[in-house]
């Protein structure tokens, strides 16, 4: 059926390798590390990100670029999104012209504050789609139920990858709105860094209720903004991965949030952790386009001067629950 590469091997990306190679497919799986390359090969087991998980012969392990993307026919971006453009330079100049890019990778880049689909269109002539919703790694690979977003401009693109990707326990849904859907899946990151502050403060469930609620209105606000339509955010990559992302411990960046509310500085946690919170750096472009589009964010800011700024916590939350009054719906 065709070529499939997975270009990262963090957590999920290695759960996506797993999940296709169920599947009629060659699948190729490149990593950063050229250490733990060979230590996949020769264990079949990803002893950083899965080690609980043996991974079928059927996956081919490469650190080489080369050999991982000569033949690919799609080809899943699975790193963090401030390094897709640096690794998608070189991956770009071996692969095949028809290849197709499937991102699913979730951030803002700094800087340009592109979303990751937006980098990878301007770097390369590619088809691009995007695989976003509620999914954490552990629970895809002991097959346990989950409905995601696929995302692309071309219905026939979208219709093909529905299939390669939906199996009985990973259910996949179509739609037209890549920006929508990257903008849920970037910015519910940052709102699960303030849920676990939130959480870590030991401030209740109506707070964490109101977090999520408001914090789905600025998702909302800055999407339809930039050209996104105001459904998605009602839709898996949107709600679905917010409310996932903030009450759920295996969320990364609420437990990044848990531990700020608890006193520990950012350098520390970050220093202490091998994964990539990706709302780290999505707070500071999130921030940057709030102020580039004059668009109120109030929970984004907050979280901002939380990261960026030393903003003790508990100020913060005092600050948002001290604005100006106002109605819930306006603009």
């Amino acid at each position: 059926m065709g070529y499939i590469t997975v270009i990262g091997a963090g957590s999920w990306g290695t759960t996506l390798a797993y999940l296709l190679s169920a599947k009629d497919f060659d699948i190729s799986l490149w990593v950063y590390e050229e250490s733990l390359a060979e230590e996949i090969k020769n264990t079949r087991i990803n002893s950083l990100y899965l080690p609980d998980i043996s991974l079928p012969e059927n996956i081919r392990v490469t650190h080489r670029m080369d050999e991982a993307v000569a033949k690919a026919r799609y080809v899943l971006n699975v790193v963090p999104s401030q390094h897709t453009r640096s690794i998608f330079k070189e991956a770009f100049s071996y692969m095949p012209a028809e290849a197709v890019i499937i991102s699913a990778a979730k951030g803002i880049e700094r800087g340009t504050l592109m979303t990751v689909s937006s980098v990878l269109k301007e770097i390369s002539d590619h088809t691009v789609a995007v695989l976003s919703g509620p999914s954490f790694a552990k629970e895809v690979i002991k097959k346990m139920p989950t409905a995601v977003t696929l995302a692309t401009e071309d219905k026939e693109t979208g219709l093909l990858l529905q299939e390669v990707f939906n199996n009985n326990h990973f259910r996949v849904y179509t739609h037209d709105d890549m920006l929508g859907v990257e903008i849920g899946g970037a910015l519910k990151n940052v709102m699960a860094i303030a849920s676990g502050i939130s959480d870590g403060l030991g401030l209740g469930h109506n707070a964490r209720a109101a977090l999520i609620t408001r914090g789905l209105a600025e998702m909302r606000r800055l999407g339809s903004a930039l050209g996104a339509k105001k459904e998605t955010f009602s839709g898996l990559s949107g709600l679905g991965d917010l409310v996932l992302t903030c009450t759920g411990p295996l969320s990364r960046n609420y437990t990044l949030g848990t531990k700020l509310a608890q006193g520990m500085k950012l350098t520390d946690i970050l220093s202490q952790t091998k994964t990539v919170a990706e709302g780290v750096a999505t707070a500071e472009s999130a921030y940057g386009l709030s102020k580039k589009y004059n668009i109120e964010m109030p929970i984004i800011e907050q979280v901002y001067q939380v990261l960026y700024k030393d903003k003790g916590p508990a100020a913060a939350v005092n600050d948002l629950m001290n604005r100006t009054l106002k109605a819930e719906f306006y603009g």
